[in-house]
């Protein structure tokens, strides 16, 4: 299994659009969270995106997982990067392993 950390960029002027899908997306994570392909998530201060932390396969299941967001599938989601990372100290590093 690999960890991902993911960034999200919102779109401009969706956070009306955001606001109306959040319980459908966080219901998503909280599954993701339970199954333990994901290991924490949470927006940045600033509202501008969220940061994301998988445990997954490989960047192809990460990407399939990605779409099915409801953030993603109302086009909320002006961007992404997903960068390989390997936690080696502090709460996460347990799950690099």
């Amino acid at each position: 299994m690999t960890v991902f950390a993911v960034e999200y960029v919102y779109a401009a002027d969706s956070s009306a659009v955001r606001d109306d899908h959040r319980p459908a997306h966080r219901a998503w994570l909280a599954g993701l969270a339970d199954g333990g392909q994901l290991l924490t998530s949470g927006p940045y201060g600033d509202g501008a995106g969220a940061l994301l932390i998988f445990k997954v396969q490989d960047e192809t299941q990460l990407n399939d997982l990605l779409k099915q967001d409801p953030f993603a599938v109302a086009g909320t989601i002006a961007g992404i990067r997903t960068t390989e990372w390997t936690p080696v100290i502090g709460l996460l590093a347990a799950h690099a392993s």
